[in-house]
């Protein structure tokens, strides 16, 4: 019996397959945290996603797959109100930690990392991200009912502070102290609906605008933290393709110009403080986390982005803008 027999009669046991259906799963790349498969049915292809106990990385790192669960809670919840810039759920096991949503053709739907990687870098677009993830921030801040439904704490710990900043704090004996105080303060934060990895390999990009997916750290906390977490790619991604610096570093600028008008829950300059903060720790721990980026790969790209972040984390800027222009002054030195 092929090892994803158990999702098919999953789907027929559900009602989402007829009983006599004879179909097959293919496996779809990607996938660090989950199994995930294209599933041709009569009406037409659907995105298949069971969460995996361990995660594909190098270091052992492990999660609970109830987090299946609350990302189809993130989806339902932000497609209210952003309507097709989330994929719609049609399906879910929660005792299987699985659940089918829309299918995307890469013909019409491009990875926006892989756009990036080949510099074909659109700002506009980097703004529409900022504007969509702005809604739905706004959308749920201060909402007592969606807060109950996602206290998740636990997970986000384990899946991005833990990993992240903790982790990068063993590394960085120095810099523990104002690590670990970023990773608690964010920890206590119950601000509104957070996505946890607003990252350019989980953003599509459609003919309609920006589709993002892959909410398996949706969280009631900062929202600071999403902003952070794609800023910091935008950023790394000047280290990665060096030659494309300047269309990143604008599409940084543009994302941040997206987002900040929309933050209408707290001062958007409070926000912006605290999102900057979050960047720099989050740019060290792309390389001295438990997650570091696949695509940074040779000791001195590793080490340009050490000692930048760690230069970051210590001066402490007060805003992306002056944030981004201290990075770019570490990349002409180098």
């Amino acid at each position: 019996m092929p090892a994803d027999a158990d999702i098919v009669d999953t789907l027929k046991a559900g009602g989402f397959l007829a009983p006599e259906a004879r179909v097959e799963l293919q496996a779809l790349t990607g996938g660090v945290s989950s199994d995930v498969f294209r599933l041709d049915t009569p009406q037409g292809p659907v995105c298949v996603k069971r969460a995996l106990s361990k995660l594909r990385v190098a270091a052992d790192w492990r999660a609970p797959v109830e987090r299946s669960h609350y990302e189809v809670e993130w989806l339902l919840t932000a497609r209210a109100l952003v309507g097709e810039a989330v994929p719609q759920v049609l399906f879910e096991d929660r005792a299987a930690s699985l659940f089918v949503m829309s299918f995307y053709d890469p013909v019409t739907h491009s990875i926006w990392k892989a756009d990036l990687a080949a510099g074909r870098v659109d700002a506009a677009f980097a703004g529409q991200v900022g504007a969509m993830l702005a809604k739905v921030h706004a959308g749920c801040a201060g909402q007592a009912e969606i807060a109950a439904r996602f206290r998740t704490t636990a997970l986000f710990e384990d899946l991005r502070l833990a990993p992240f900043l903790r982790h990068s704090a063993l590394a960085h004996p120095d810099l523990a102290g104002r690590l670990v105080a970023l990773a608690d303060r964010t920890a206590a934060a119950r601000i509104t609906l957070v996505h946890g990895d607003v990252s350019p390999k989980n953003i599509l990009h459609g003919p309609a605008g920006p589709v993002l997916l892959d909410a398996e750290c949706a969280w009631y906390g900062d929202p600071a933290f999403d902003l952070a977490f794609c800023s910091a790619h935008l950023l790394l991604k000047a280290v990665w393709k060096p030659a494309h610096t300047a269309a990143y570093l604008a599409s940084f600028a543009a994302l941040q110009a997206g987002y900040l008008p929309g933050v209408d829950w707290e001062p958007a300059d409070r926000l912006e403080a605290r999102a900057a903060q979050l960047t720099a720790a989050v740019l060290l721990a792309r390389v001295d986390g438990k997650s570091p980026a696949d695509y940074l790969q040779s000791d001195a790209d590793r080490g340009l982005v050490r000692g930048a972040a760690r230069r970051l984390i210590a001066g402490q800027p007060g805003t992306m803008a002056a944030l981004a222009a201290d990075w770019n002054e570490g990349l002409k030195a180098r």
